[in-house]
């Protein structure tokens, strides 16, 4: 039996539905295949929260009683002895599981995870750096934007920001998720505040330009030597925008697959699988678009997308007639 890790958890704002996906791959992941141990990572404390060894009921341990991982060789040690891992499930969403430092941790450790090498998820969870990759490949349409860091002068920003691109505008941290200090403005004189407020999740932050069309995510993993892309899901919101409220707490439709014309489905199957290929991807990435009849356009990259029942990518996987245990089971034969 492999013994699987999954950590969730993590120090950013998105801690709360890191553990919710967490706890869901960990409950689908194979018991005929797999120990499966669940670990919670946030702040640096790392501990061992639960654990399912094969063809047996879940074991949770209580608050003051769950044993640390030694992050000498990332081990627990339980009554019965040293355990060590034979493979990282990573569901951290947001620093450190999806900004590289975990994965730079576990290349050194030369333990197998499931995502992304460190490097290219460094890369792919900044926005503005991703964008920045794939300027010039032609692979898919890029929005205009600026960028800004913390300390630097916001009012010159904002006029030259103004004067460039159109409104209205999308104002986001570069490296955040779940649409934590995301803001949509329509007026010049919205965007210092709205700036301020995207630094209260980060560092850095990309002003880009708005565009219009349909708002469509599609998932592409490796099975073997064939990149594959799952169904298109378009995202049909209440909101402004797809906001935290619209993924969490229902003010949107999700529909899977897309009811959009064969041939743009086709495309943006076609142009995740390249993204996923140029950037050296690995598990399973999600990517997200605006899109209408002339032009696919690119918003982000999700390294560790959702994972729950009600999360996008399950929604995907069944829509494809695959079932979440056996998806997980290709991840991780897949990362190796």
């Amino acid at each position: 039996m492999k013994k699987i890790a999954v950590v969730y958890g993590g120090d950013s704002s998105e801690w709360e539905v890191s553990c919710r996906s967490g706890e869901f791959t960990a409950s689908r992941l194979d018991e005929l295949r797999y120990d499966v141990y669940e670990i919670f990572a946030r702040h640096g404390h790392w501990e061992l929260v639960a654990m399912r060894l094969s063809n047996s009921m879940r074991v949770p341990f209580p608050e003051g009683a769950r044993p640390e991982v030694d992050k000498t060789d990332f081990s627990v040690r339980l009554p019965e002895g040293k355990v060590t891992f034979d493979y990282i499930y990573i569901m951290q969403h947001g620093a450190p599981g999806e900004n590289g430092l975990l994965q730079g941790y576990l290349e050194m450790l030369g333990i197998p995870f499931s995502t992304c090498s460190a490097f290219v998820t460094t890369v792919a969870f900044d926005k503005y750096s991703c964008k920045r990759y794939l300027d010039g490949t032609g692979i898919v349409g890029l929005a205009p934007d600026a960028f800004i860091r913390k300390g630097m002068d916001i009012d010159a920003f904002c006029s030259k920001a103004a004067a460039r691109l159109k409104f209205p505008v999308f104002v986001k941290p570069t490296n955040g998720g779940s649409s934590f200090g995301i803001s949509k403005i329509s007026e010049p004189d919205q965007l210092s505040a709205a700036i301020r407020f995207a630094f209260t999740e980060g560092d850095t932050v990309i002003v880009e330009q708005g565009v219009t069309g349909h708002e469509l995510t599609c998932a592409v993993y490796r099975d073997g030597e064939t990149v594959k892309a799952l169904p298109v899901i378009e995202i049909i919101t209440d909101n402004a925008y797809f906001d935290y409220d619209a993924k969490y707490n229902g003010s949107s439709r999700e529909i899977c697959p897309a009811e959009i014309p064969v041939k743009l489905s086709n495309k943006i199957q076609e142009t995740s699988r390249k993204i996923y290929e140029y950037l050296g991807c690995r598990g399973v990435v999600r990517m997200d678009y605006i899109a209408d009849d002339e032009n696919v356009w690119f918003l982000e990259i999700n390294i560790i997308p959702g994972m729950t029942n009600a999360s996008l990518v399950p929604k995907m996987i069944r829509a494809a007639g695959l079932t979440i245990t056996g998806f997980l089971t290709t991840i991780i034969e897949n990362t190796n």
